[in-house]
């Protein structure tokens, strides 16, 4: 058959085969095909063409079946030009296999089951299993390795829990040795500070720090890294609180190693008027927290062995049970204004930091009206630890929580706060601090991870100036993804965290910045064998 258009295309013969003298002449109508219809016809052609190799190239790329008909090519094309998505090519038994429910006792004792996916390849290649076989070796494999990898992580919080719980024997040895000092060396029982500057402890034209600890070595570190790096020494107050069993280690250690011109307070609780007279609310509620908290969160070993709760779940109910929590020293910066009547504004510094700048400018700050200088932790480069918003710590949940606060709103910390002690006393923070922790006891420690930090987001609620995150750099205490350039470039280091410097347990890159504000020359340093690694 042949087929003939004229030049004009108005005519169109088709001749039956060779020999044959008949044809066909059709005569099309007058209305003429411009060139410009059939040149877009063409473009169309050209672009349809190139869309459907571009499709069968990502077929064939991704490692499907070469089509060798336009059938096949259709069947495979056709759902993706029309929108649809195609079939999968999983046989719907795996899915049923590995939505199986499986009891934990299921795998006990079983020898069969691949260890590595090697082991598994291997098998599967030598058996030549079908797909059923081969989805119960897989679901097998994946939640036996799932169960090992649940349990390797909680022995490694309960290793850590215990590790940070406990007092390293050579803080304990420093301790007894700075005591029997005391007791036996005059010069280690000075009065702190001397007679003569006493005024100086009440006098607001000086930089008042307050530091509540029971560690004689961590408190060395943060008093030391405070006046080597003040550009104004003399003008600096250290207000150091400690408990009656830590108050002679601690004396005898200031008397022994001054820190002149700077002048050091060490100070134990009872010594404090206002501790002495009457209730104190803080410790009503310490008392009641760790009675309910032996009956409802139970031992380390009760929570280690929950065979429901993820890890995570376990590694903050073990945290928990951290002995700070239970420490006075943790919950008495809610009564600064009580403790200091006399002066207007301070710094409080926790005993797990390291003071790399001079801090004179924080007196500087404008705290507009507010109480509570700190840094918030909802922004910055460090997701892990600038990330944290009311809902990181309070349970909303509950409806005393979701209520009165918002989810979203930014959480900030303690351990270098600026506290307006002047603009305090005009508010009813502590009062708001005490009816929160009595609100916590009656819902059964519900409202919140445990902590000090939670009920001071709600008391300090309203009350807090934002100041630049410079001044206090977290997370030290937490992971160490923080590089040691980063952390040095900051004016205050906070190990907040299981891994405190003082512990086996510390970032071994990190902990030189702690360490190097320790002579390991002196005799009670090298007497109790601390070392710098």
């Amino acid at each position: 058959m042949q087929l003939h258009i004229s030049p004009s295309l108005r005519h169109v013969t088709v001749l039956p085969g060779k020999g044959v003298r008949e044809f066909i002449k059709v005569k099309v109508g007058s209305r003429r095909l411009s060139y410009r219809m059939l040149f877009y016809s063409l473009l169309f052609l050209t672009f349809l063409l190139r869309f459907v190799f571009v499709l069968s190239a990502v077929d064939t790329i991704d490692g499907e079946s070469k089509c060798s008909t336009i059938g096949c090519l259709g069947k495979r094309l056709g759902p993706r030009i029309l929108g649809r998505r195609p079939q999968s090519t999983v046989p719907e038994v795996i899915y049923q296999i590995l939505e199986e429910p499986m009891s934990k006792d299921e795998l006990k004792g079983r020898s069969d089951i691949p260890q590595t996916l090697e082991e598994f390849m291997a098998d599967m290649k030598e058996s030549k299993s079908d797909a059923k076989t081969f989805a119960i070796k897989l679901r097998d494999m994946v939640t036996l390795m799932e169960q090992r990898t649940r349990t390797a992580k909680i022995q490694e919080y309960l290793y850590r829990h215990v590790a940070s719980s406990s007092i390293p024997k050579q803080l304990h040895c420093l301790a007894l040795r700075l005591a029997n000092e005391h007791s036996t060396n005059a010069a280690a029982r000075l009065q702190l500070p001397s007679a003569e500057l006493v005024p100086a402890l009440v006098d607001n034209s000086y930089f008042h720090y307050v530091l509540a600890s029971d560690n004689v070595l961590a408190t060395s570190v943060v008093a030391t890294s405070l006046v080597k790096n003040s550009l104004h020494p003399a003008k600096i107050v250290l207000h150091i609180i400690t408990d009656r069993k830590t108050y002679y280690p601690m004396q005898a250690w200031f008397s022994l190693h001054p820190l002149s011109p700077a002048i050091i307070e060490v100070k134990a609780l009872q010594h404090f008027d206002w501790f002495s007279k009457g209730k104190v609310p803080v410790l009503e509620a310490m008392e009641k927290d760790q009675r309910v908290r032996a009956q409802f969160r139970g031992g380390s070993s009760a929570i280690v062995a929950n065979n429901t709760e993820k890890p995570y779940v376990i590694a903050a109910k073990l945290q928990a049970l951290s002995p700070k929590y239970n420490s006075l020293m943790n919950h008495i910066r809610i009564h600064l204004p009580e403790m200091f009547p006399s002066l207007n504004k301070v710094v409080f510094l926790d005993d797990d930091l390291v003071v790399q700048t001079d801090l004179s400018p924080l007196w500087d700050i404008d705290m507009n009206g507010k109480v509570n200088g700190a840094v918030v932790t909802c922004r910055g480069d460090d997701k892990f630890v600038m990330s944290k918003t009311l809902k990181s710590y309070l349970n909303f949940s509950h409806p005393l929580i979701s209520r009165n606060f918002d989810p979203n709103e930014c959480a900030w910390a303690y351990g270098m706060n600026i506290f307006d002690l002047e603009a305090w006393r005009k508010t009813n923070i502590s009062q708001t601090y005490h009816y929160w922790l009595e609100q916590n006891l009656k819902s059964d420690l519900s409202l919140w991870q445990l902590g000090t930090l939670p009920p001071g987001l709600i008391a300090f609620h309203g009350h807090v100036h934002v100041i630049d995150p410079f001044w206090h750099m977290l997370g030290l205490g937490y992971q160490e993804n923080t590089s040691f350039a980063d952390a040095e470039s900051a004016g205050v280091i906070h190990f907040n965290g299981r891994a405190k410097p003082w512990l086996d347990i510390a970032f071994p890159k990190l902990r030189p910045l702690w360490s190097k504000y320790i002579n390991f020359s002196d005799k009670f340093i090298k007497s109790c064998h601390i070392r710098a690694s």
